[in-house]
């Protein structure tokens, strides 16, 4: 079957629905991509702090499976006219290569109640779309990426949500954006549950509504302001500026980041009162970019986050968060493009973080995680695009297990049209 046959039998299938007049669009525009993720998750367990000796003689000593998925995303193009329509599909499947009952939960497959992990799991999204100008409506499945709310995407299949969200461009240098979420799924999971706090233990949740706007004050200045409210459970404000400076013949950039968290409603998630500061440079020359920063978080009890959802903030890394209460991180990081030594598509990246001060279950806590990062992307050839990654994490703490993990990715985009 011709590509040009494949794209006019699928439309057929998705936008049957659409008048004939005006879905050109629809249809030139539409974008369809398969990717492949093969991952290896190797994590060995080092201590048993912030466990009972009960708990820590029935613990596991390591977590290890390897995993294959398949992302299927379809992305239609707008119907001619003044409001455009078009329709968005996302096909997600996970299959186990390698695990056991002693070696399962990396968050790479679903775990079933005896403790092994899945065979396979697969779930699928659609999402409506219409624009008007350079303002642009979904409803269905979403994958949100704001200060607010980041979904998670370090495993095998990313977490999505359903809900609307519209974003306009039509002012030349600001984005706004708006959103409402009521549902979600966890990057192992293919069941749909309503939303809840990180780390909550009960059954209740509820509805995440989020708004906020990004400005471009200049090439050189980014200022970011959100509010998003997880109902019955706490509601957070953001404020950000970014700004690069030319220096000496590289760039200098400077990320300021501040949180103000409160618990809302019936704060089903306990209380909730507190604030979190981050910044962080970083200077990049000839490949090279080295990078500090120090983080404080003060208040009652650690930063809020959906469960499951990545944190935006710089101590969001490999394995810890550093976002326990009252605790203070520094963190330094160096990476080095080989693009500016000849070899492009080969980076690597290193970083260190300390954090210290902080408190959970009233005790004092300290924390620290070194991580290094090797990947290569092939430029060229029949398997341009291939990617390769290779992860290694050491992690330590005095209320948490310590971890050494090393995780492997392999993937490839496919477009088919």
């Amino acid at each position: 079957m011709s590509r040009a046959v494949f794209r006019g039998a699928t439309c057929g299938l998705l936008c049957g629905w659409l008048p004939v007049a005006g879905a050109s669009g629809f249809v030139d525009d539409s974008k369809l991509k398969l990717q492949l993720r093969n991952v290896y998750f190797n994590e060995n367990f080092r201590d048993e702090h912030g466990m009972s000796a009960r708990a820590a003689a029935s613990a596991k000593s390591e977590r290890v499976e390897w995993a294959q998925g398949f992302l299927l995303d379809y992305q239609s193009g707008f119907t001619q006219g003044t409001v455009g329509v078009g329709l968005d599909a996302l096909g997600l499947v996970g299959v186990r290569l390698d695990s056991g009952r002693g070696r399962s939960g990396t968050g790479l497959l679903p775990v079933h109640d005896d403790g092994r992990a899945a065979q396979e799991f697969a779930s699928a999204g659609v999402t409506a779309k219409a624009r008007l100008g350079q303002t642009v409506v979904k409803h269905g499945t979403l994958l949100p990426k704001t200060p607010v709310l980041v979904y998670n995407d370090a495993r095998l299949l990313p977490q999505t949500y359903q809900g609307t969200q519209l974003t306009s461009t039509d002012i030349d240098g600001l984005t706004l954006t708006v959103g409402h979420l009521d549902r979600f799924k966890q990057r192992d999971s293919s069941d749909s549950t309503g939303i809840y706090l990180d780390g909550y233990g009960g059954g209740k949740s509820g509805d995440f509504s989020f708004a906020g706007a990004d400005y471009a004050v200049s090439k050189q200045l980014r200022l970011s302001f959100y509010h998003g409210q997880l109902e019955h459970f706490y509601r957070q404000d953001f404020a950000g500026l970014v700004h690069d400076l030319p220096l000496a013949g590289g760039v200098l950039t400077t990320d300021l980041r501040y949180f103000k968290s409160r618990d809302s409603g019936a704060a089903y998630g306990g209380g909730i009162d507190n604030h979190m500061f981050s910044g962080q440079v970083t200077y990049a020359h000839s490949g090279h970019s080295l990078g500090a920063g120090y983080q404080v978080l003060d208040g009652e009890a650690g930063l809020p986050y959906i469960s499951g959802a990545t944190v935006y903030s710089f101590s969001n890394v490999g394995i810890g968060k550093f976002i326990e209460e009252e605790e203070k991180t520094w963190m330094a990081s160096y990476a080095y493009n080989f693009a500016a030594a000849g070899v492009p598509g080969l980076t690597f990246m290193a970083r260190y973080l300390s954090g210290d001060d902080g408190r959970s279950g009233g005790e004092g806590i300290k924390e620290w995680e070194r991580d290094t990062e090797i990947a290569y992307v092939l430029q060229a050839g029949p398997l341009k695009g291939l990617g390769v990654k290779l992860r290694n994490y050491a992690y330590r703490s005095d209320f948490a297990r310590g971890r050494d993990s090393n995780r492997l990715y392999l993937t490839y985009d496919i477009a088919i049209w």
